[in-house]
Formats: structure tokens, sequence, C-alpha cells
């Protein structure tokens, strides 16, 4: 069973289905119980960052997520679910603010500069630039599309984390591996036949096959 993580998140039933689509058996919980006995967990997260990681905070549900970490659980983190990773973001309620972050790994989210010609928040398709192996990229194209749909990105302090790259107007880190841990700045959900073949590549992962 794969625990997709409920804290109010916005795209939860999309992940659930694009994953019993694939063939997957998905629980949407917000019981720690639940997540922490499950084979796999997914963060999904799109909207504020500091509104999600406030609700992800309030269920109690960031050191759940830590627990399952530090268990070495199989770890899928998807948008929101990349970014909370990381220490603090720059998008916040406050002018020249940061909204603090889970601090799992070293590095901030930043705005993309609205100076560059391009629409910011970026929507649509985009290529990933892979920056090492990855087996959650196995089977791939060297630079295959994938949906995106975000203003700010992940900038990893340890290079060694990050597994691709995307390059709109500036190259950002758009996908991080470390052991079980996987977050990715994109939508597998959205991504047709490639984030399909993302989806049962983390699955592999979890039922170890």
């Amino acid at each position: 069973m794969i625990a997709i993580v409920d804290y109010n998140a916005g795209n939860i039933r999309s992940v659930q289905k694009a994953f019993e689509y694939a063939g997957a058996s998905c629980l949407v919980t917000s019981s720690p119980d639940e997540i922490l006995s499950a084979d796999g967990v997914i963060l999904p997260g799109v909207g504020a960052f500091a509104d999600c990681f406030g609700n992800l905070k309030e269920r109690g549900l960031d050191r759940v997520v830590r627990q399952c970490l530090e268990k070495g659980m199989p770890f899928l983190g998807i948008c929101l679910g990349l970014q909370m990773l990381f220490e603090y973001s720059e998008e916040s309620g406050t002018e020249g603010g940061r909204a603090e972050g889970m601090g799992i790994f070293k590095g901030s989210v930043r705005q993309f500069p609205l100076d560059m010609g391009l629409k910011v928040p970026q929507i649509g398709w985009n290529s990933l630039e892979m920056a090492r192996d990855c087996v959650l990229f196995e089977g791939l194209p060297p630079t295959p599309y994938v949906y995106y749909v975000h203003s700010y990105y992940v900038d990893a302090e340890d290079k060694s984390l990050v597994a691709a790259r995307s390059r709109y107007g500036i190259l950002y880190d758009s996908a991080i591996a470390r052991g079980n841990i996987f977050a990715v700045q994109f939508h597998p959900e959205k991504s047709g036949d490639v984030g399909l073949v993302i989806i049962r590549n983390f699955m592999k992962v979890v039922y170890g096959v």
C-alpha cells in the first residue's frame, strides 16, 4: 500500500488516480499510523508554500514525514512536496519575508526572476536535463518532457542531491534523489506516458521488483 499524505493539498485525487491507473494500491490518509505502516509515501502539494506547510504542521504531519524519511521508507514528493523538504521559501505572506520549510535538506525555494521576458508562473511542458543516473528516470530518453505549474523553484545547496534540472530562463533544480527519497517539481500525474514511467519506476522502489 502506498500512502498519499492528506493535508488538504489541491492535487491529491489526481495523484491517487494516476497511481491507481499504473496499478498501485493507494490510501489517501492523514493518519500517522497508516502513513508509517505503508510500503511507500507520497507527499503531493499545490498552492501557496506557507499555507500548505502550515496545514502540514497543524496536523503534525511534518513530524510524520520526518519519521518516514528517517526510517528509509520509499518517498516521493511532488511540487510543493519537493519544496517543503528544504529550509525556507521566498514565497510567504509578508513582503520580503520567508516561510520556513522542514529543513530536511539545505537550500531554499526562490521565485523565478520577473524580468526574463517569460510568463511566471511556468505552466506547461518542459524538458528535463538529467544530472546523473536515477532509478526514477530509468527507461526515459535523455530529455523527456514533463508538465509544470509553478512560480518558485528549488535551489539545493548540495548539488549531489540533484537528479535533474530544467531550464526556464534560468537552469534550476527540478528533481532530487537520495537513497529512497525522491522529489520532483513537475507533476508526474499530469505528464502523460513519461509520467507513467516515472510512477511505475517509483512503484518498483516501493515493492522491490
